[in-house]
């Protein structure tokens, strides 16, 4: 009793806050408010001064075009982070920016997603760069869990639910059932890799050089996986055999060629995932199918190619963009009830006795 009246208590006096901590985008839910930051995860480092210049949206636009005593990093490689200070500042910058909508007297209660398979050490560090931004409490959650939840999957029923997140470093497969994850595999092939994919392929076939800003542009633009109305468009960059800047039309058989083996092996993760998932929730997934998260869900093509490969319904969530940090805010209204779907802190555990 006294517990509730001081959680009701704490409740008028700090925030509520949902971080979806992504390799290429970070987005803020703040409860009451709903998703109030969505921002690139690049941070921008002056060398000289060790101070950091611009954090998100201003930072990105700086990406390849700092002078040399000014560097944009993205502080999370593969869903997890490769910077700790760097990470630390991002998330006190987009903390603080969530708080201008509403001002209380304590640090907020933070849920933050992370990739599933995360180590022990990772978690550590998420939640001491999340407290070290002025966070009052802090709650780890797995991302297929909160894409899961965000998408409204019933999730503590005993059926069998299946989620694919693609996000910017890592995608998530992941079957759900009864409030855990039955079976899930973690792999470091998202939006990035198809980025490097299609440099690769374009510095091989035209003998252009561009940069990860281009291609992202390009797959987006035209990148679709199972075919439909031809696309073009046209890309600049260097010339390697002159050095001098040219310009290409390419087309999205092009692009489709470059992102072919990693999507191959996508689908392949997600076979090995169905041959070793029980028979009973196996049949729920064939009944109930697959539900894509994240960016990487807006891959033209990507549930048709799916859906041909596996045999099993895709579906293709509503604003896939947003899913896991719409989850961590549904957590946020009801912290009792999804307990049990939370990654338990080590630290906290002797206290409850």
């Amino acid at each position: 009793m006294a517990k509730s009246y001081k959680d009701k208590i704490y409740g008028y006096l700090s925030n509520d806050i949902g971080i979806d901590l992504g390799t290429a985008n970070t987005l803020v839910y703040l409860r009451g408010h709903g998703i109030v930051v969505n921002e690139p995860s690049v941070v921008a480092v002056n060398q000289k001064t060790g101070q950091v210049v611009a954090v998100g949206t201003e930072a990105k636009n700086m990406l390849g075009r700092t002078p040399a005593h000014i560097v944009a990093v993205r502080p999370l490689v593969d869903g997890v982070i490769s910077d700790f200070e760097v990470t630390e500042e991002m998330i006190s910058y987009l903390v603080k920016k969530a708080e201008t909508y509403s001002k209380k007297m304590l640090g907020p209660r933070v849920v933050v997603g992370v990739p599933s398979g995360v180590t022990n050490v990772e978690i550590r560090a998420v939640r001491d760069a999340t407290r070290n931004a002025g966070a009052r409490e802090v709650y780890i959650v797995e991302e297929p869990m909160a894409g899961a939840i965000g998408i409204r999957l019933p999730i503590h029923e005993p059926i069998g639910s299946m989620i694919m997140d693609i996000g910017g470093g890592t995608t998530d497969i992941a079957i759900i059932s009864l409030g855990g994850i039955v079976r899930s595999k973690n792999l470091k092939i998202a939006g990035d890799r198809l980025n490097n994919d299609i440099i690769s392929y374009i510095r091989n076939e035209f003998k252009i050089l561009i940069g990860e800003k281009s291609a992202e542009h390009v797959k987006i633009a035209i990148g679709q996986v199972a075919g439909g109305e031809p696309l073009e468009t046209t890309i600049r960059g260097r010339d390697l055999i002159t050095g001098l800047p040219r310009e290409v039309v390419i087309t999205d058989s092009d692009i489709r060629e470059a992102m072919a083996q990693s999507i191959d092996i996508l689908v392949e993760s997600t076979k090995e995932v169905l041959e070793t998932t029980p028979p009973e929730i196996l049949s729920d997934v064939m009944h109930r199918g697959l539900h894509l998260v994240g960016g990487g869900a807006l891959i033209k093509g990507l549930d048709i190619l799916i859906n041909k490969a596996l045999d099993i319904p895709v579906y293709i969530a509503d604003d896939p963009l947003t899913a896991i940090a719409r989850g961590t805010g549904i957590i946020l209204e009801d912290l009792k009830k999804f307990n049990e779907v939370l990654i338990q802190n080590e630290d906290e555990l002797p206290a409850q006795k």
